[in-house]
């Protein structure tokens, strides 16, 4: 998968420009602004331009149509509460009367808090951070590809990253996965550092990008770790005892940025702080192991508060989970050519020494895609499609960098060995793009176009490779490579337009191209949706939605007793009779409660976290908030629940007074309390 460039060598020297094809020679650039922008006097011409194209197309994806962008309430509303509340931004709490936190370290939050204060709050507000790292993470996955393999495989590798529909459905989102793919990719870029000098210092820098990558989504950013630890032990350019030694001063630079947030966290007395949303104990330690931690992988953990493991909104674990109705339109449609060029690439690099820069390459990039394929095919717990946004950069990697060795290979290879092996690829690659697109048939002008231009550029692509390397052509090779990257992209192309142009209700679960049903039912992917509500260039007022809509009723049968349905009409009664209490209200769930705090601007608790079993409210707690005038409403349902939840809902209706007006609404004073 690689442009007709004169570029066969697997990481060519600079070179002497040539007349038409580099740029004369020309003096030394004066400022790393102008080389920033001109590129290496040793790139070829084309070379800048294509990757500030490049750029300009993932910015516009990115970041088209703000206005119509709908985000994750739930993180959403935690980001609103840190611009009230310093203790709030701190904690990751999800209101500023820090009652709860969310389920995931804050380290996201922070990003798109800081900008919301400098801003304001508001959609473009918390999408520019978001849209930053995404076309970030393209540019340095571009250099880190192109300074192993070459500007046509640095070049590949970026377009592909920016193509990969998944990826464009959460960089238009305010999840957290954004932020962590991008300090992902810091620490891919500051261990090869490490690996070709020998030095201590980028290895000590990868493990704490990694490190604020645990504090963005926790246990996820440690899937790439085995990959990080062979490398760097196996090829780094020092002796076997200096690559120990480096790796165990490294290892402690990852610890101390993992831990040092969660330790500072429990270490405050409970008392002091939010509940630890999704734990058991009210703990960032039960948090990492159990909720984003093994309930991930093995379906269930001794998190109460995770329950939802073993929902799969991304249809059941299995090798070929990837491959699905669900997820293959979302990122599979390079696996077939990454697992080709990067068996291709590791045989080519063949008796390579130790230290070889591409093989260490290789072996980083084939890691980041294996395992990630094996943890997001496996997982057994809660599984979202865009969780799998992490994978991408390794197969767009191994598609720019495998495929320069492998259009390389088949040019100057013995045709019995190498001359099937690119077409091959390509072939299957277009073939299953043809079946992914025929999935989806009748779904619109964009995937017949797409499934017609896959045929016809995947076998143009073919035939012209085969006939140029038996036949000896150079020109027809080159150019049916290049066709080759037109069918291989194109199919991901009209998946990523449409996510781009098409506004989106499920902010939490959002997912490109058309809605292939299956998973668990709701929104796209067949996902329950934490319906994102959209974001103005106003904070909250409290009349976002027509008086009596219904926002955020939770799940049936997860409410645990706790349930009920707010409007704008009952948010208006709540703040005219608020009565000087901190909380406008107090809910079941998180859903219910991230709604409320958007469009009242007002602290609301969530009693039961995201799916309303968390341990965060106690009965002798309610009675001490209400006391204290803290608290003076509460929403219940009319069904039972079961544990402290049915135990608050049956005090509450037996001591508090119903608000006649509005179904499940009761209030509590002082004097209710006995």
């Amino acid at each position: 998968m690689v442009m007709g460039m004169n570029e066969t060598t697997l990481a060519p020297p600079p070179a002497p420009a040539r007349e038409g094809r580099h740029r004369a020679a020309t003096p030394p650039i004066a400022s790393r602004a102008g080389r920033l922008f001109a590129g290496a006097p040793e790139d070829p011409r084309w070379a800048r331009p294509a990757l500030w194209a490049i750029l300009v197309l993932a910015t516009a994806l990115y970041a088209w149509n703000l206005s119509s962008l709908t985000g994750n309430t739930f993180y959403d509303a935690a980001v609103y509460s840190g611009t009230k509340s310093w203790k709030a931004f701190f904690f990751g709490a999800l209101d500023s009367g820090s009652f709860i936190t969310v389920d995931k370290p804050p380290f996201a939050l922070w990003v798109m808090g800081l900008s919301a204060r400098v801003f304001g709050y508001g959609t473009w507000q918390l999408m520019l951070p978001m849209v930053a790292v995404a076309t970030g993470s393209v540019a340095l996955l571009y250099r880190l590809v192109k300074r192993d393999f070459g500007v046509v495989a640095g070049t590949i590798a970026a377009l592909t990253l920016t193509l990969t529909p998944i990826t464009v459905a959460i960089n238009r989102d305010t999840n957290p996965d954004p932020i962590l793919v991008f300090l992902m990719l810091l620490g891919a870029a500051a261990l090869l550092k490490a690996v070709r000098t020998g030095r201590l210092l980028p290895l000590v820098w990868s493990g704490v990008a990694i490190g604020f990558a645990f504090n963005t989504k926790m246990m996820q950013a440690y899937v790439v770790l085995p990959a990080f630890f062979l490398v760097h032990l196996w090829a780094a350019n020092v002796s076997l005892g200096r690559r120990i030694r480096n790796l165990a001063v490294g290892t402690v630079a990852l610890v101390v940025s993992s831990a040092w947030w969660m330790v500072v966290v429990d270490l405050i007395p409970a008392a002091d702080r939010p509940y630890i949303g999704g734990s058991t104990d009210n703990t960032v330690w039960d948090l990492v192991i159990g909720y984003n931690g093994f309930g991930r992988i093995f379906g269930a953990s001794s998190s109460v508060g995770s329950q939802g493991n073993g929902a799969s909104f991304g249809g059941s674990a299995s090798v070929y989970r990837m491959f699905n109705d669900i997820m293959g339109g979302q990122i599979s449609w390079l696996i077939p050519f990454a697992a080709i060029a990067l068996t291709g690439g590791l045989v080519l690099c063949g008796r390579a020494p130790r230290t070889d820069a591409r093989r260490a390459a290789l072996m980083l990039w084939g890691g980041w895609f294996v395992l990630h394929y094996l943890t997001f095919s496996l997982a057994e717990g809660t599984f979202h499609p865009y969780y799998v946004t992490a994978m991408a950069p390794g197969i767009a990697a191994l598609a720019g960098a495998g495929g320069v060795m492998l259009y390389g290979a088949f040019k100057e290879g013995p045709v019995a060995r190498w001359g099937w092996v690119l077409p091959g690829a390509v072939a299957v690659s277009a073939v299953w793009a043809v079946v992914l697109l025929q999935r989806v048939s009748g779904s619109g002008t964009l995937y017949t176009v797409a499934e017609i231009v896959v045929g016809l550029a995947g076998a143009a692509a073919v035939l012209g490779l085969l006939v140029g390397r038996f036949m000896q052509r150079q020109k027809p090779a080159g150019f049916a490579a290049a066709v080759a990257i037109v069918a291989l992209l194109a199919g991901p192309a009209a998946y990523s337009a449409s996510a781009a142009t098409t506004a989106s209700s499920n902010g939490t679960n959002p997912t490109a191209g058309p809605n292939t049903g299956g998973g668990m039912g709701g929104g796209p992917g067949g996902a329950p949706s934490r319906s994102g509500s959209k974001r103005s260039g106003n904070p909250p007022s409290g009349s976002g939605s027509p008086a009596g809509q219904s926002m955020g009723q939770p799940p049936s049968g997860m409410g645990g007793g706790m349930g009920g349905q707010v409007g704008s009409a009952m948010i208006t009664y709540l703040k005219k009779h608020q009565d000087g209490a901190s909380w406008l209200v107090a809910v079941a769930t998180d859903q219910t409660a991230s709604s409320i705090i958007l469009e009242s601007g007002q602290p609301v608790i969530s009693m039961g976290g995201w799916s309303g079993s968390d341990n965060a409210m106690t009965l002798a707690r309610l009675k001490s908030l209400v006391t204290s005038g803290e608290l003076h409403y509460i929403v219940v349902s009319s069904n039972g629940g079961q544990s402290t939840n049915s135990e608050i809902a049956t005090w509450v209706k037996k001591h508090g007074t119903a608000v006649s007006a509005y179904s499940g609404l009761y209030r509590l004073d002082a004097a209710d309390v006995s």
